[in-house]
């Protein structure tokens, strides 16, 4: 059984508080979802278990071993983090979908990328398509593809479908539920739309510097 264990986190910019005593475990099939009005510091817990800035106090475990101890490369196959806007590298969506196999020293499998290419809805076609020449949400169905097309032990999840259209949102959110469903990855995401909400299974609530956690019952 996978486990992130998070135990007391705090956060200081500049000598204030952000958050402090930020404890909480998650495991295979977990999804919780992170709440709180802007500046609460949601973004800043999700970067900081991405092994992206660091922690003024308070630790971070993946299966029993320290964030701090894992490999960086290594430490981000297994928690992979998708943002807003998702950053897109070289010159096509092949070279975006082949950087997964080619950190990992594996040569890319066309089949795999066309199946997720596939599942976000988008034709074989697009897998030479220029990146600059897609819209702001077919960006975003190839950064989370990306980040899918090795499933994680824990996916980040940064308010990645902001500003999309109804249907796109609906695309990505079914293909995160499916693979969840087959992988068994746990997900943290941080989200303001109440849809979203509705996929996880317990919610955190970020507030004047302290994290409390609810199981959804429904």
């Amino acid at each position: 059984m996978m486990q992130l264990n998070v135990k007391d986190l705090k956060m200081q910019f500049d000598g204030a508080t952000v958050f402090d005593h930020v404890t909480f475990t998650v495991q295979n099939d977990d999804w919780l979802t992170i709440t709180g009005e802007s500046g609460s510091g949601k973004s800043t817990l999700l970067k900081i278990i991405a092994g992206l800035i660091d922690a003024t106090s308070g630790s971070i475990t993946l299966d029993g071993k320290s964030e701090w101890d894992y490999d960086i490369s290594t430490y981000r196959q297994e928690v992979s983090y998708a943002v807003q806007s998702a950053q897109l590298f070289g010159k096509t969506v092949r070279d975006n979908l082949d950087l997964p196999f080619e950190v990992r020293n594996q040569t890319p499998d066309v089949d795999r990328e066309l199946t997720l290419l596939r599942a976000m809805e988008l034709p074989e076609s697009f897998l030479d398509k220029d990146v600059h020449e897609l819209s702001g949400g077919q960006r975003q169905r190839v950064g989370v593809a990306r980040n899918l097309l090795f499933p994680p032990k824990v996916l980040l999840l940064d308010e990645i479908s902001t500003g999309l259209d109804a249907d796109t949102k609906l695309t990505i959110w079914k293909l995160i539920q499916q693979m969840q469903d087959k992988y068994h990855f746990a997900i943290l995401s941080v989200t303001h739309d109440g849809e979203e909400i509705k996929h996880a299974n317990a919610i955190m609530t970020l507030q004047d510097g302290e994290a409390t956690i609810h199981e959804r019952t429904n």
